[in-house]
C-alpha cells in the first residue's frame, strides 16, 4: 500500500526557508506570491493490506520520527 505523508510547520512558527524562497521568488520578478511556507512530503510502500491497520502504524511513523509534533503537523493521504 503507498501512503503519502505531509509535513508543514504548525501555524506561528516561523519558516526562514520558506522567507528565504519567497524572497528569491521577488527578485525574479514574481510579486504576486503573498506568502512561502516549505514542508516535505514522505512517500512510503507498506506491506500491509487493512487501511486501518497502515494508517495507525505510520501515525506512529510520524508521532516518533518522521514528524516534530511539537512545531509541525501531518496528514496522512492514502494512495
Amino acid at each position: 500500500m503507498k501512503i503519502r505523508v505531509n509535513i508543514q510547520l504548525k501555524a506561528g512558527v516561523l519558516d526562514p526557508q520558506g522567507k528565504a524562497v519567497h524572497h528569491a521568488l521577488s527578485s525574479l520578478g514574481f510579486n504576486e506570491v503573498a506568502d512561502v511556507r516549505v514542508g516535505k512530503q514522505i512517500l512510503l510502500d507498506i506491506d500491509e493490506s487493512d487501511v486501518t491497520k497502515a494508517k495507525a502504524r505510520v501515525t506512529d511513523m510520524c508521532e516518533e520520527l518522521l514528524a516534530n509534533t511539537v512545531i509541525e503537523n501531518y496528514e496522512i493521504e492514502i494512495l
